[in-house]
């Protein structure tokens, strides 16, 4: 294995813990990041599988409070509500990632313009629903959740089956959209993202095992441990942030990005 390849895993795992839970597409920057260094790996599960980091990231600061739902959900309403909304609200995007994994994987996921494209116009609509003015939140606290909202939430991850779009952002949004306030916007992406970041990495593996080797393995291992500790930053800081700033930053983010990107592409042909 070539040093190159090591330093580059360690790059992507980084970018990918610190770009999972805020609404940029950490696929879409990790893609487009491994185009311009030459990165590839096989059948694109890398990118797909030190996700892993990210949702143990979840797990470490979220042990407790995930801990006493569990043990409540036998005899608590409430919890076997929050529990039954994540679940509702998983389903949508699990079902069409499975029927579209190969058309995803072999054809959105290798077009730089695209995931470009995407950032963009995601950033654009971004910028609007965080300036729009807006009713006073109904929904403050992302545990109580009705599942009818949990389940329109889900449909709205199903956007980010395209690279660029954003997983964070397209649940973000919907939230905000369907009268939630920011903070709880956020920590709900983050319950939601452990059943649909954990199932995607569990289907990715199991499609390519066979393709898998014993550099693949380290490779994934480098991207995986810097990815949980970049992760574990940003859930530590990110809804105190959204609570002061607001999801603009992130906006202008992607659109700067993108734009980039296209510049890039265009000057490299």
């Amino acid at each position: 294995m070539e040093p190159e390849t090591i330093v580059s895993a360690v790059i992507l795992g980084i970018v990918e813990g610190l770009t999972e839970f805020i609404p940029v597409s950490s696929t879409g920057h990790i893609l487009l990041l491994g185009h311009f260094l030459g990165f590839d790996s096989s059948g694109k599960t890398f990118e797909v599988l030190i996700q892993l980091g990210a949702i143990c990231a979840i797990l470490a600061v979220y042990t407790n409070r995930l801990t006493t739902i569990v043990l409540a959900t036998p005899h608590d309403p409430a919890a076997r509500r929050f529990v039954a909304g994540i679940v509702v609200a998983f389903l949508p995007a699990a079902f069409a990632g499975v029927m579209l994994h190969g058309f995803i994987k072999e054809v959105l996921y290798e077009s730089p313009s695209l995931i470009c494209t995407t950032l963009i116009l995601g950033g654009i609509v971004l910028l609007w629903i965080d300036r729009r003015a807006s009713p006073e939140p109904r929904y403050t606290n992302a545990t109580q959740y009705p599942v009818w909202l949990a389940f329109a939430i889900g449909c709205c991850q199903m956007l980010a089956l395209v690279p660029g779009v954003s997983r964070s952002g397209a649940t973000i949004g919907g939230a905000l959209l369907f009268g939630t306030d920011k903070r709880s916007a956020a920590e709900f992406s983050f319950f939601l993202a452990l059943p649909t970041m954990g199932g995607a990495f569990v289907y990715d593996l199991y499609v390519n095992r066979n393709q898998l080797s014993v550099d693949d393995a380290v490779i994934i291992t480098i991207g995986f441990v810097t990815a949980f500790f970049a992760a574990l930053l940003v859930v530590r800081t990110l809804l105190d942030f959204v609570s002061r700033h607001g999801f603009t930053p992130f906006a202008w983010w992607r659109i700067v990005v993108g734009v980039l990107g296209l510049a890039l592409l265009h000057y490299s042909g």
